[in-house]
């Protein structure tokens, strides 16, 4: 313990500087973090860097997948669901399948098998890279809710390949309709529980005296149990915490009080940030193990390399075709559904963008590290350390070859100039904030208008609400006029709520002023 403690201290102290360092070099902190792990993991007389895969799968991946889906909209998610769900499903498929049948013409003693196992582990895009890449660069909220929505399904579907590739490995056999019945059953099941879950948990913090401390303590362990009960009945943990996540996200006026809003976004943003650093950093100090494994067998470095090269090119082509078939299939069968584009040649570039998003990273380590070291029958399982540095190959390309370029071909196409045709961010907060003012003065007016013709407090604050922290009168606030002022901003928040139905209207924007009205409802309390 006393070794340990110092290596995660100085790990979490590496990850804040390193992020600094990306933040100046307007590099995505992701890049930074393997490049330094890969550097540092070549520091002679480091002792090697042994990851158990159930410490990622089951202490990372939940509550990162978490978070996700309380930041994403499930609004914009729906408006944009089939092209997600074929992402996540149709072309993590598809990329197995490309990756499966390349590896089996290629690589020596590899069979289609071990190449979905593969192409199970390496098909899926990283969420966190492509955020921090992206927000060096302004895409519309279309094209980055497409891409945080497919991040949320692509884990799971590229699981569930992995699952069925070692169970067919270990048996020797693929018995189609069981493996239709587990499917629909990992998929359903999974969405079940986290909905439920999500409910049950609604229903106990409405109910129970709970204040901010509380409120974020509970946060923590609810992805944990709805991943664990979910993969306890062997359905999808990870669609589990991903519809619990996006349900209890749609509810959170309902069951968390403002302090617990405002508090648990600080919280959790720190945590997940330090997540992410850790396995960004593991990946590239797990080198030295992968590279010993892959020697250990006799395999040429220079030959499992140029294999991992094969595999990565593979990855970007079967997203490239994918985007261009997706935006084919649109414009034949729901052509209205594409968004307007003041230039039509520029439409035929957003699949470009889209294709080259799909950097590699956490969920890939973990699935490639959770390869079983023997079989069923105590052999050895085949091509093992192979297949861990092909992914590690695919995770350190993607990330410096697409990830490094990504922001560059966004900036010198300048695509996302004049394609869509939406509101401008200023413009739609300005038309919020007028709506509110407008509901403000009518909800005092109908409600306390006598309270105002009786106090000139009042009649000024009826007039300039806005500015009622500059009043001079220490008395002006009130138990009365609390009350009244905490019913001002539940009424301001039911206004937005009906708002945010509008689909023209980007739900961050009401987010952003919700939160707005949780800061003030925290200044009152102090007041």
């Amino acid at each position: 313990m006393h070794t340990l403690l110092p290596f995660f201290l100085a790990m979490i102290a590496a990850i804040v500087l390193l992020n600094m360092l990306a933040t100046k070099l307007k590099i995505a902190y992701p890049i930074v973090l393997v490049v330094a792990g890969l550097l540092v993991s070549f520091i002679p007389g480091l002792p090697p860097v042994k990851i158990d895969p159930n410490l990622i799968f089951f202490i990372f991946l939940p509550p990162l997948l978490f978070e996700a889906s309380w930041t994403i909209s499930f609004k914009e998610m729906k408006k944009w669901y089939r092209i997600i769900t074929s992402f996540a499903f149709l072309v993590v498929f598809f990329t197995a399948l490309s990756v499966a049948v390349v590896s089996n013409y290629f690589i020596p003693g590899f069979t289609i098998v071990l190449g979905f196992l593969l192409g199970g582990i390496v098909s899926p895009p990283d969420a966190v890279s492509t955020g921090a890449i992206t927000k060096f660069v302004k895409i519309p909220k279309s094209t980055s809710t497409i891409l945080e929505g497919e991040s949320l399904l692509n884990d799971a579907s590229s699981l569930i390949i992995l699952r069925f590739a070692l169970v067919t490995i270990g048996t020797g056999q693929f018995i189609w309709a069981e493996a239709a019945t587990s499917f629909i059953w990992m998929v359903l099941g999974g969405v079940g529980i986290g909905l439920l879950l999500g409910w049950i948990f609604v229903q106990v913090q409405k109910r129970l005296p709970t204040d901010a401390r509380s409120d974020i303590a509970i946060s923590f362990i609810q992805p944990y149990i709805m991943y664990w009960l979910a993969e306890q009945v062997h359905s999808s943990g990870v669609l589990a915490v991903v519809a619990g996540g996006l349900y209890l996200s749609s509810k959170r006026l309902v069951f968390l009080n403002s302090s617990s809003r405002i508090r648990a976004y600080s919280v959790w943003e720190s945590f997940v940030f330090i997540l992410n650093g850790i396995v960004f950093l593991i990946i590239g100090l797990e080198l030295p193990e992968i590279v010993a494994g892959v020697r250990a067998k006799g395999i040429p470095l220079g030959t499992a390399i140029g294999y991992g090269v094969i595999v990565t090119v593979v990855l970007i082509a079967a997203r490239m075709i994918s985007s261009y078939a997706a935006l084919i299939t649109t414009l034949i069968f729901r052509r209205n559904a594409l968004p307007h584009a003041a230039n039509r040649k520029r439409r035929f570039l957003m699949p470009l963008i889209l294709g080259w998003t799909g950097m590699r990273g956490v969920v890939s380590l973990a699935a490639a590290l959770s390869i079983p070291v023997t079989l069923d029958d105590g052999s050895a399982f085949p091509h093992r350390e192979l297949i861990l540095l092909i992914t590690f190959v695919a995770i350190l390309l993607t990330l410096l070859i697409q990830g490094l370029t990504l922001p560059y071909i966004i900036k010198r196409s300048r695509l996302f100039d004049d394609i869509f045709n939406e509101e401008a961010e200023e413009i739609t907060r300005l038309k919020m904030k007028q709506g509110l003012k407008k509901h403000v003065y009518t909800f005092l007016k109908d409600k306390y208008d006598n309270e105002f013709n009786a106090n000139a407090i009042m009649e000024k604050f009826l007039k300039h609400w806005e500015e009622r922290s500059e009043a001079t009168d220490d008395n002006w606030m009130n138990e009365k006029t609390k009350l009244i002022f905490i019913e001002l901003l539940e009424s301001q928040r039911a206004y937005l709520t009906e708002l945010n139905k509008d689909p023209k209207i980007d739900e961050e924007i009401i987010r952003q002023q919700l939160y707005q009205l949780d800061l003030e409802e925290e200044r009152l309390k102090i007041v």
